[in-house]
């Protein structure tokens, strides 16, 4: 039973058209005030803050309540809504022309004082804000993340409903299936020595349903993944879901432009536009040293093997040889950066394995760098201009293994940008990832893995290439890349059962050890299975990014720890003998 008035108006909502009204809010102390006489308090609610008047000739008793009030406090106040006295305005808060002289007070709950003060941008140490999660989530800066991610929620499902897509619940005690990050595992009580697996992602259930008929499926689904943990990944986290049956590519990829399009204006009041550009995985790295470049950053790297082929610096000579690539980045106007800003760089370039890096500085009337000496004058300034650049610009030049050294110099790029403030605020660059490769060799584990997952499908006129060069074949693959992050991921699946057979012989999964693992979706795909494709939206990031956040802790309600802490509630925690007994499990504390 409410035994205190109810609220009529939220902390956000009175404005000078309310003068002279009988309102009551409710809320949180956020700041109080005795200027002897007067009592002004800051109440706040999730929709924004008012200032609340205690005088004596408002109300004598409740003047004198409220001298024990103190920050977050929880209280129900009446009055009347009168306007500011003249130059007392507030224009930074939307309530700041109003005040409400109040005559009834109820204390609905005191509050111990908080351990970090609730206000805009905390600089409470994250671990403090974790701890005593329920206050960090009251400060506006934290509510405004939520409530965008629920904005998120609402544009994700009207758009794909309005388009026909079916959200169906996948279950999360799974069979378990490693291939990549480990499974969290769950005992089964009335299965002693058996096991559940939380879901990776709903892979295998999402293609069953394009199986099963249903040829749009969509659902916003918690997922789990028991692996390191940073900034931008947590153990459980969030997916946009999306299959689609007898579609290609360009498909999946233009349905899912489609969302991003609309909920860009929706949550944030920024207008993308679609199509967005395209570049395939070998381009992506030739040009940036990254499968998900920022494309904010315009720097760019040159191929300049071909020109070095022959060079008396036997450094590019070799790498060219032993079929590695010599690739050169050009930085503009940065021809006076400093040898030891170069040292720098070239010790990052170092801890990261590369054997070194070489410098070119273009002047107008000569041309210096770290290999000049062994070039000469003449060849240093052909370097130069093989590798596109003019006077006053920095060349920085690495060579060796195609992959690592691309991805080196792409690490470089980054640090480059921020040291030099390359980096664009307010601008939103996306980027579709193309034709990744279908396998890579794993030297821990001697064999091929799936570089995406093993239900993805090679590329129709590599698939003869499975039987002889298996690490050529291009996979039907797409990644979605905002500002150098990835945002989402997906392929056309294979659904011919021959076919999903020789990927798992190449992946080392005999026919009894595919049989064990994955038999129901190979059988499933006996019964007739639709071409199918689809992708999964990394929503936490999304939001993260949406939100202009560094972390995607700060867009979950309830996040880990870097180490899977939770520090609210103290989880992992120990359980009781007695449930143990009951799942047959013995812990050995060796």
């Amino acid at each position: 039973m409410i035994t205190y008035p109810k609220r009529t108006h939220t902390c956000g909502e009175l404005r000078a058209t309310h003068i002279g009204q009988t309102v009551t809010l409710t809320g949180w102390v956020q700041i109080r005030r005795d200027l002897g006489g007067l009592i002004f308090v800051d109440l706040r609610d999730r929709y924004g803050k008012t200032q609340v008047v205690f005088a004596s000739q408002f109300d004598e008793a409740t003047y004198e309540a409220a001298k024990v009030l103190r920050s977050e406090f929880v209280l129900s106040v009446t009055g009347v809504v009168a306007a500011r006295p003249a130059g007392q305005e507030n224009g930074e808060m939307p309530t700041g022309a109003i005040e409400v002289d109040i005559h009834a007070l109820s204390i609905l709950n005191k509050a111990e004082t908080p351990p970090f003060a609730i206000e805009e941008e905390s600089q409470a140490g994250e671990d403090v804000r974790l701890r005593y999660r329920y206050l960090d989530l009251r400060r506006p800066d934290m509510q405004r993340n939520l409530l965008l991610r629920h904005r998120g929620y609402q544009a994700v499902r009207s758009y794909y409903d309005r388009n026909n897509f079916v959200e169906v619940e996948t279950p999360i005690l799974m069979k378990s299936t490693p291939e990549g990050a480990r499974d969290f595992l769950v005992p089964s009580r009335f299965h002693p020595g058996k096991f559940y697996a939380l879901p990776q992602s709903p892979q295998t259930y999402k293609q069953i349903l394009m199986v099963a008929g249903f040829d749009r499926y969509v659902q916003i689904v918690k997922c789990f993944r028991d692996e390191d943990q940073r900034a931008d990944r947590q153990l459980e986290f969030t997916q946009i879901d999306v299959e689609m049956s007898f579609v290609d590519e360009d498909d999946v990829i233009a349905m899912t432009e489609g969302c991003v399009v609309e909920m860009f204006p929706a949550l944030i009041d920024v207008h993308v536009k679609a199509p967005f550009r395209r570049l395939t995985y070998h381009a992506a790295m030739e040009r940036y040293g990254s499968d998900k470049p920022d494309l904010r950053v315009g720097l760019a790297f040159t191929n300049i093997s071909e020109a070095v082929r022959n060079s008396p610096f036997r450094v590019f000579a070799d790498a060219v040889a032993s079929g590695g690539t010599v690739s050169a980045m050009v930085v503009p106007d940065q021809a006076a950066m400093s040898r030891s800003q170069i040292d720098g760089l070239t010790d990052l370039a170092k801890a990261q394995g590369a054997g070194g890096l070489v410098w070119l500085k273009v002047q107008a009337d000569k041309v210096d760098g770290s290999v000049a000496k062994v070039l000469g004058p003449e060849a240093t300034k052909q370097l130069a201009d093989a590798c596109g650049a003019k006077a006053g610009d920095l060349v920085l030049i690495m060579s060796g293994a195609w992959s690592k050294t691309l991805t080196i110099l792409g690490s470089l790029r980054l640090e480059v940008a921020a040291r030099l403030n390359l980096i664009p605020e307010g601008k939103w660059e996306f980027l579709w990832v193309t034709d990744f490769p279908l396998l890579e060799y794993s030297e821990e584990d001697k064999r091929y893995v799936a570089v995406h997952h093993p239900f993805t499908s090679p590329k129709p006129e590599d698939v003869h290439l499975l039987d002889t060069e298996p690490l050529k074949a291009r996979a039907r693959a797409y990644d979605l890349v905002l500002n150098g992050n990835e945002i989402a991921g997906g392929s056309i699946r294979i659904f011919d059962s021959g076919l999903q057979a020789k990927m798992f012989q190449l992946l080392g999964i005999g026919p009894e050890e595919a049989q064990r693992k994955f038999g129901f979706m190979l059988d499933a795909f006996k019964y007739g299975a639709p071409p199918h494709g689809g992708i999964a939206y990394g929503f936490d990031r999304l939001i993260m990014l949406m939100a202009g956040r560094k972390s995607i802790r700060d867009v979950i309600a309830f996040p880990k720890t870097s180490s899977g802490l939770s520090l609210m509630d103290d989880a992992p925690s120990l359980v009781d003998d007695r449930q143990l007994q009951e799942l047959k499990i013995k812990i050995d504390n060796a």
